[in-house]
């Protein structure tokens, strides 16, 4: 079964132009250098985003976040954040997208005189990409929820691989969901080096237990911007919550779960490692949230045009 990343294929997306380091081009010739850092290494960052009723959701959060990674790689985009956004823009006005459209921005150190691994024989240009396509989530998976299996692949700790880093090396959580697709599962649950849960392959985690929701501390997960916005609606609305280290067993024994993402937004877990969660999918809390979720995109996008 397809996970949290499951959409319909839309046919608008087949004539959409593709922002290619400033130029607007057809999906065929959206084409970079076989010496391009990003090919060699993995060696850039990337940020998702939604466009909803005309705006770009959490921008400001979102490029922050992508400014961040940069300084943190030292990478020089060769862009300000108010470049950036008028690309994304431009790009967007020129394929006539409004609504239910997702967005892939992609930068890497750009191509390199030979491939290997030091940035110093980078040619000193990023390449700066901008996918945008019509993706929706897949409307069943609210009541049909995900199966997540336990991971042997840990996040890491800052100091070894930076999960809160937006890079494009992605092979550990590629490894990690392999090994949940193979036992059968829609995604992988993966656990922070002390054997406690951090984070899905793709997306962040919450699980509610006596009407608490409950997530991992942030230190070795994603740092995503759903992630913060559902803990921000949890205190504004006085809902229980409490970040911390949570063995698998507790999750176990969840009343409801699910999984938080720019693309999905929350999507329920019906199921965890074989042991089925209670609640109907969606379950109260998370339905709550949900809702609440929607109306903060819907409050946002009214701010971004007033």
């Amino acid at each position: 079964m397809p996970g949290s990343q499951d959409f319909a294929v839309d046919p608008r997306n087949a004539d959409a132009k593709i922002y290619l380091n400033g130029a607007l081009v057809p999906r065929a010739e959206a084409k970079v250098s076989v010496f391009d850092a990003g090919f060699v290494l993995g060696d850039g960052i990337w940020e998702g985003l939604r466009l909803h009723r005309g705006a770009l959701m959490f921008l400001d959060t979102h490029l922050d976040r992508l400014f961040d990674g940069a300084r943190a790689i030292a990478l020089d985009i060769g862009m300000t954040p108010a470049d950036v956004k008028a690309a994304l823009e431009h790009m967007l006005a020129a394929n006539g997208m409004k609504h239910g459209v997702h967005v892939r921005l992609m930068i890497t150190r750009g191509e390199k005189k030979a491939p290997n691994q030091d940035p110093r024989n980078a040619l000193g240009r990023p390449t700066i990409v901008i996918v945008a396509e019509y993706k929706e989530p897949s409307p069943e998976i609210a009541t049909r929820g995900l199966s997540l299996f336990t991971s042997s692949i840990r996040c890491t700790p800052a100091n070894m691989f930076d999960m809160r880093i937006n890079s494009h090396s992605r092979l550990a959580l590629i490894i990690a969901l392999n090994e949940a697709i193979k036992a059968g599962a829609d995604e992988a649950l993966m656990l922070d080096p002390e054997g406690c849960v951090s984070s899905c392959n793709a997306t962040n985690f919450f699980f509610v237990r006596d009407g608490e929701v409950r997530t991992s501390t942030g230190a070795f997960c994603f740092n995503g911007v759903t992630r913060g916005n559902v803990i921000a609606l949890c205190r504004r609305e006085g809902i229980p919550l409490q970040l911390g280290n949570f063995s698998p067993e507790e999750v176990h024994r969840a009343e409801e779960a699910f999984v938080t993402g720019t693309f999905g937004g929350l999507t329920p877990v019906r199921e965890i490692d074989g042991h089925a969660l209670p609640a109907a999918l969606p379950g109260p809390l998370t339905a709550r949230l949900r809702a609440l979720y929607a109306q903060l995109k819907d409050d946002e996008a009214a701010r971004s045009h007033a």
